[in-house]
Parts: C-alpha cells; structure tokens; sequence
C-alpha cells in the first residue's frame, strides 16, 4: 500500500482505463481499531501488508456502487461492514451495518451524509478533524483541484450543490481524498471552497 500524508493513513488504487482515473481505497491504522473504506480487490502484497499493520476490524462503504471488495474482505478478517443508513436494501443485501452521523466507532470519526449524488445518502468521512474521504460526489479529473460528478450522474444537482456547501464551510481540513482521481493533500478547505465557487450557478 502507498503512503499517504500521515504516518497512519495509506492507499491502494486500480487504474480505470473507460474514465482514465485511479479508483482509491483508504486504510486507516488507529488504536480503536483499523478501518478499510471503499476496498478494492487487494493483492497479495497489499493484503500482506495490511496484515502487518494490525488488520482490518470496519469495512466502511461510502455508496453502493462502492461494494468492490467488500464482501471478499470481511470473510478474510472477520470485519464490521458499514454502509450509508439511506441505502437500507443495499445494506440487507451485503449484510451491512447502517453508518449513521451518531455512531459509535469513536470520536475521531465524523460521518457527513451527503444529498443530489447519483445514490442516496452517500457517506464523506472526516478522519481525525483534518482528512475529508469522499465517495462519488467529489472526484479529481485534474491534479491539484476538485470537481463534482458530472451533471448527468447527479440526482439532484441543487442538493449537491447544498451538501458541498455544508462541506465547504468547514475549516481545517487538510487533505480530500477522493474515491477517484487526484487526492488533494493540502489546502483540502482552500479546494473545496474553489469548487463552490465554479459548481455554483452563475
């Protein structure tokens, strides 16, 4: 796995050749226990890597076009899965547990529930105060910016527009990393308000 911007944080991607983007999944290693989001199908040097640092102990999904490895995942580690409370025939389906905003898997944890994406109730995870994930909603076609999923995709462009709003009024995140595309490792606060500013209607 990669290394991201803190010494607890590291990435695996699969490369998208029809949107010609990386697909990311993020492992979070921390004392109350190792979270895995949106996993993709490891290899068997990640996994072994993953192993090294502890394990997996939540499997958390932030949308269900996002259930890549999940399943495969948890059978090999006995994990907790989550999913957005919004989606609940998805969860019964995969056999999750429902991620509401007031969960119990530790402070350093916010969940942020999003509107207008292109499934219901899609989860943003705010990591430690300063480490925004994101599902579908916001992407990174372009290194060093943020964008949104295209308007075709969206269900509801207005209410995204709401939800990014909600997001961009927060200070002192840091890094967004993003289920697709470029993360932004600094200035997280600074690119999401400069994505406002163009998905706004003018």
């Amino acid at each position: 796995m990669k290394q991201l911007h803190k010494p607890n944080l590291w990435s695996f991607s699969l490369f998208n050749a029809e949107r010609n983007l990386d697909f990311h999944s993020v492992f979070w290693c921390r004392p109350a226990g190792n979270v895995l989001i949106d996993p993709l199908p490891l290899s068997d040097h990640d996994a072994a890597h993953l192993e090294r640092l502890g394990g997996v102990h939540d499997i958390i999904l932030t949308n269900s076009d996002h259930a890549r490895a999940a399943a495969e995942l948890r059978e090999r580690s006995s994990a907790r899965l989550w999913g957005p409370r919004l989606e609940p025939a998805f969860l019964e389906a995969i056999g999750a547990r429902a991620l509401a905003v007031d969960h119990a898997l530790g402070a350093d944890l916010e969940v942020i529930e999003l509107a207008g994406s292109k499934t219901p109730g899609e989860l943003c995870l705010l990591l430690e105060g300063d480490t925004l994930v994101a599902g579908d909603l916001l992407r990174g076609q372009r290194a060093g910016r943020l964008n949104l999923l295209p308007d075709a995709k969206l269900g509801d462009k207005a209410l995204a527009i709401q939800s990014l709003e909600a997001l961009a009024g927060r200070v002192g995140i840091e890094a967004v990393l993003v289920g697709d595309g470029w993360p932004v490792f600094r200035g997280g606060s600074a690119a999401l308000l400069e994505l406002l500013r163009e998905a706004r209607p003018s």
